[in-house]
């Protein structure tokens, strides 16, 4: 069954169907868009109102005509009431003289020289015409707004309306009783400050009337208005709703269709590769796209002609033309980029490509004088043949020139840093070329004699600390044992000969420590020491360790705290180097740990190596860096005045090493880390 629907999907019939269902739902959106959106032929917003009382056109109507009807029963109320200037105040003519005056004021007439009062009155006898028919100007506007509001209510043909303020009535029905206005399929009564709409729906969206208890409004509509009005939105409302599901289900189809296509284009039933073979696809991409572009602008400029011309019946063909043509432009990009060939087949790629690797070849191959004599040769014929690109050749051409000219005395700027003793210096010169290679040789060997002074210095460092730590820790004991010989030589009581000797056996004791310490640091950092791989178990050797020291630990009262994440964790290591690492840790923590303090022990597993994690708190100010406590002959107190030799941590660091682990501490005010890694037994 799978294999038969695979047939079928990646056949030419499946891509057919797919690219017509495609086109087809596709000119059917854009046309519905057009008609709906962009065009205004339809009003959307008929789709929200469940009945005509409640849509907009109703509401408008019936709001105007309340409106209308207020300001000509309230402002107007008949021609002869304005006639008579009932309609106009005097703060209306006082206004109407301020804007006359703020006209004077920008014309010649106005003296910038004279007073307000003077100016004043020069205005009242320029305008004294202007003034002196104002009131009658007035008047006659408002005899327009009257006769236009008028006119506004005769254009309602089925409306009856009474409305009745003071003294004034106003109204086009013989018939002023509240029934007869009641017995019309839809009204509005108004009186006082009670109100009764028919139908109860439309309530909520007209506007309040604020009546006195003696004013009234009775506003009727009769079939004449409802039933033409009517049927025109139960018919725009089917129309509309149509056309909502018509463009739903096309996009709908169009998503689906479009989908599956770029899915299965491409593709045939014999294998799952991206397939070429149309003569489409030999277009170059970047022609494509601008003809996708150039289709693009085409329906625009058709759908600009059509509207202008009124010929919008052919949208519908016009649309399924372009986008035919358009969608199978499309796919061929679609196959391209799953192929992942969108860049590299394009017509620009093509030709910066063969350029650029002609430029490369010159500059990376070949004798300098083989690339200078091809410039010459080769950019004149380029500019001659391109005459047009002319200036576009020089351009490029004097680009090169100058970032060869800058690579040049890049290099010639950090020669001279070189010369003058600054090995930090770095020449930068990118690509590859010869200038780019003589650069990175030139950084090599600042990098190299950056390097050999940096260890030299180190190195006599490293040997004056040397020389000065071991004469210290030498001589301390020596000269005890010297002294102590002179006293024996002298002494005859056997008592204090017997506790001369046991001096002088605890100093020499402190030299043969210092001294073996000394040869196995030397033989650990030269990595002379022979190392046994096996599998150890690093759970039992700390547990292991802890419990041969469990007399110091409780000398020194000190709190060890032991956490690993399993029962067992093997490591790849030598059991004796890493004990002897291990217990070098150890000792430096009975040396130079807070006494009645914790000890915390960590050993977890990180992947491919374990972590052994070992942190205490010493009594002693660290005040000197990791790196610096990592140095032999450097101890955690600075005066010097415990028993260690200062090679512990170097000899652990060079034993784990040595082991293909890592060693390292970390310092953290009093807190004194040491970490290792070392690789888990597969």
């Amino acid at each position: 069954m799978d294999i038969k629907w695979k047939r079928f999907s990646y056949s030419i019939t499946s891509k057919i169907i797919a690219f017509l269902i495609t086109v087809f739902c596709f000119s059917v959106a854009i046309t519905l868009f057009l008609n709906m959106l962009v065009l205004g032929n339809e009003d959307l917003s008929i789709v929200n109102e469940k009945s005509y009382y409640q849509s907009d056109d109703y509401i408008h109507d019936s709001s105007q005509v309340i409106q209308t009807l207020d300001v000509i029963t309230q402002v107007y109320k008949s021609e002869d009431h304005i006639l008579s200037g009932g309609t106009i105040t005097d703060d209306e003519i006082a206004q109407y003289e301020e804007e006359l005056y703020r006209e004077f004021e920008f014309s010649s007439s106005y003296d910038q020289e004279l007073s307000p009062a003077g100016n004043r009155g020069r205005f009242r006898e320029a305008y004294a015409d202007e003034i002196a028919l104002a009131r009658e100007k007035l008047i006659n506007e408002d005899l327009d707004k009257f006769r236009a509001e008028m006119k506004s209510l005769k254009k309602y043909q089925g409306v009856i309306y009474y409305a009745k303020k003071g003294e004034t009535e106003f109204t086009n029905s013989p018939n002023d009783n509240k029934s007869h206005f009641k017995s019309a399929p839809a009204y509005m009564i108004f009186e006082g400050l009670e109100e009764e709409v028919f139908p109860k729906e439309m309530n909520v969206y007209l506007p309040k009337m604020a009546l006195k208890s003696d004013e009234v409004m009775y506003i009727a509509f009769t079939d004449e208005f409802i039933k033409p009005r009517l049927e025109a939105w139960n018919e725009t409302k089917t129309k509309v709703n149509n056309m909502l599901y018509w463009l739903l289900g096309s996009s709908l189809a169009l998503a689906a269709a479009f989908i599956w296509l770029l899915f299965i284009i491409g593709r045939k039933p014999e294998d799952d590769k991206i397939h070429l073979n149309d003569s489409i696809d030999k277009i170059y991409t970047d022609i494509n796209l601008g003809l996708c572009a150039l289709l693009i602008a085409s329906w625009f400029g058709s759908m600009a002609f059509l509207f202008r011309s009124e010929y919008t019946d052919i949208t519908f063909l016009v649309t399924l033309t372009i986008a035919a043509a358009g969608l199978i432009l499309v796919l061929s990009l679609v196959k391209h980029v799953k192929n992942r060939t969108l860049f590299t087949y394009t017509l620009t790629y093509k030709v910066f490509y063969q350029v650029f690797a002609f430029i490369k070849d010159v500059f990376n191959s070949g004798s300098t004088a083989v690339k200078v004599v091809l410039i010459v040769v080769v950019y004149p014929i380029i500019a001659g043949l391109g005459f047009i690109m002319l200036p576009i050749t020089i351009a490029v051409a004097a680009w090169l020139a100058l970032k060869k000219v800058e690579e040049f005395n890049a290099i010639k700027v950090g020669v001279k840093q070189v010369k003058e003793g600054n090995f930090r210096h770095t020449i930068v010169v990118p690509g590859e070329g010869e200038l780019a290679l003589l650069a990175a040789d030139i950084n090599s060997i600042t990098d190299g004699l950056n390097k050999a002074v940096e260890s030299e210095i180190k190195s006599e460092r490293l040997k004056s600390e040397l020389i000065t730590n071991v004469s210290h820790d030498i001589r301390t004991p020596l000269t005890s044992i010297i002294t102590y010989v002179d006293l024996l030589k002298s002494e005859q009581d056997p008592e204090k000969i017997a506790e001369y000797v046991e001096v002088l056996d605890q100093k020499a004791q402190r030299l043969k420590t210092l001294t073996d310490d000394l040869f196995e640091a030397t033989k650990a950092s030269s990595g002379n020491i022979p190392v046994n791989f096996e599998k150890i178990d690093l759970v039992s050797l700390i547990t292991q360790g802890l419990g041969e020291f469990d007399d110091k630990i409780q000398e020194n009262n000190l709190e060890f705290k032991l956490n690993h994440s399993s029962e067992k964790i093997h490591v790849r290591a030598d059991g004796k180097l890493l004990w002897r690492t291990i217990e070098n840790l150890l000792l430096n923590i009975f040396k130079y740990a807070l006494k009645d303090s914790r000890v915390y022990i960590d050993i977890s597993d990180a992947g491919s190596d374990a972590v052994l994690t070992i942190k205490n708190i010493s009594a002693y100010e660290l005040n000197i860096s990791a790196s610096e406590l990592m140095e032999r002959f450097t101890r955690g107190d600075a005066a010097r005045s415990s028993q260690g030799s200062g090679l512990g941590l170097s000899i652990a660091k060079s034993l784990i090493e040595i082991q293909k682990g890592s060693f390292m501490i970390e310092i953290d005010g009093d807190l004194f880390k040491a970490v290792i890694h070392m690789p888990k037994e597969s």
